[in-house]
C-alpha cells in the first residue's frame, strides 16, 4: 500500500475538544500508508466572495494544503442539527473562487463525536450533504458516530474506552483502504 497524506478538519474549536482528542486517538491508531495534518481553521476568515479579487492569505493557504492532500478527514460536533460554522466556512473557502475547487475528486471520511446519544448523527449527515457538492468521495461504511464522548477519555485526554478504541481502528483501516483503491490506477 502507498503512503497518503491526510488532511484532517476538526470542527470543534474548544482547548478540550472530544472531536480533537478523537482525531488525535484515531490517527494513533493509524496504519503506517497514513500520515496526517490537522489543518488549523480556527482563524481563517469568513468566506465573503467580495474579498476574492484580493484574498486573505489564510485562505490561499487552506486552498493550498487541501490540494496537497491525497485525502481529507472529518471530525465534527454537532450543533443545532447541523456543523459548526468554523467548518463550514472551511469548506465553502475550500470550494471557491468558482471553477477553482480544491476539494474536487478527494477521498474523505466524516467522523461525528457529541457528549450525546444521538451521536452526532445530524451534523455528520449534513456535513455529507456538503461534501456531496464540492466533490469529496466520502467513506459510506462504516459510518462513524462517536457519543457519550464525555466518559471515553481520561484528564490527560487519552482514550479509556476499549470498544471505542477498536472501533476507530477499524473505521481508520477502513478508511486506510478506501483511500488507497480510491488513488488506484
Amino acid at each position: 500500500m502507498k503512503s497518503y497524506q491526510v488532511a484532517v478538519f476538526v470542527g470543534s474549536l474548544r482547548k478540550e475538544s472530544f472531536n480533537l482528542k478523537t482525531a488525535k486517538a484515531m490517527m494513533a491508531l493509524a496504519p503506517e500508508s497514513l500520515s496526517f495534518e490537522l489543518i488549523d481553521i480556527s482563524a481563517l476568515p469568513m468566506f465573503n466572495e467580495d474579498m476574492e479579487g484580493n484574498p486573505p492569505r489564510e485562505w490561499e493557504l487552506l486552498r493550498e494544503q487541501i490540494r496537497a492532500a491525497d485525502a481529507v478527514l472529518f471530525f465534527t460536533p454537532e450543533y443545532n442539527r447541523s456543523v459548526p460554522a468554523v467548518l463550514k466556512n472551511a469548506i465553502d473557502v475550500g470550494s471557491r473562487p468558482y471553477g477553482q475547487n480544491a476539494w474536487g475528486g478527494k477521498p474523505g471520511g466524516v467522523v461525528s463525536v457529541s457528549i450525546g446519544n444521538i451521536s452526532g448523527f445530524g451534523a455528520n449527515h449534513h456535513l455529507r450533504q456538503s461534501l456531496v457538492f464540492v466533490n469529496v468521495a466520502t467513506m459510506a461504511q462504516p459510518e462513524a458516530y462517536i457519543g457519550d464522548a464525555s466518559g471515553l477519555f481520561d484528564e490527560s485526554g487519552e482514550l479509556t474506552n476499549e470498544s471505542t478504541r477498536e472501533f476507530l481502528k477499524t473505521y481508520v483501516d477502513a478508511f486506510a483502504k478506501w483511500v488507497d483503491n480510491f488513488h488506484r490506477d
